[in-house]
């Protein structure tokens, strides 16, 4: 079974600097990275809060838990064999390898693991 590490909720947004300036404001929690206008990612301490227009959000319009883990075809895949179902088979991309799948209540999870540096 892969090891699995929860590291990020990646929120939506329809509005990127409304949404920084909220959290920021509101929370206190500080800006990490953001790019462009269509990403961004604050400190919530354990846990990174991303916020993300349509352009780079994995299931817009939905909250979704981001779990790091070592396997994430595996992970994957043992999601689907249980209930769930993926929305977009592993793929890789410019920092990582991604599946974006989702529980047995639909609910949007991405396993990620970062690319070797």
């Amino acid at each position: 079974m892969p090891d699995y590490t929860v590291r990020m909720i990646v929120l939506s947004t329809e509005n990127l600097d409304e949404s920084i300036d909220f959290y920021t404001k509101t929370f206190g929690f500080p800006l990490k990275f953001r790019d462009g206008n269509h990403f961004a990612q604050l400190d919530g301490g354990a846990i990174t809060i991303a916020l993300a227009t349509e352009i780079d959000h994995p299931n817009p319009g939905n909250v979704a838990l981001s779990i790091k883990t070592d396997d994430v075809d595996a992970a994957a895949k043992q999601v689907d064999e249980n209930g769930g179902g993926i929305l977009r088979a592993a793929y890789n991309d410019a920092h990582e390898r991604r599946a974006v799948v989702f529980d047995n209540m639909g609910n949007t999870i991405v396993f990620y693991k970062p690319n070797p540096r």
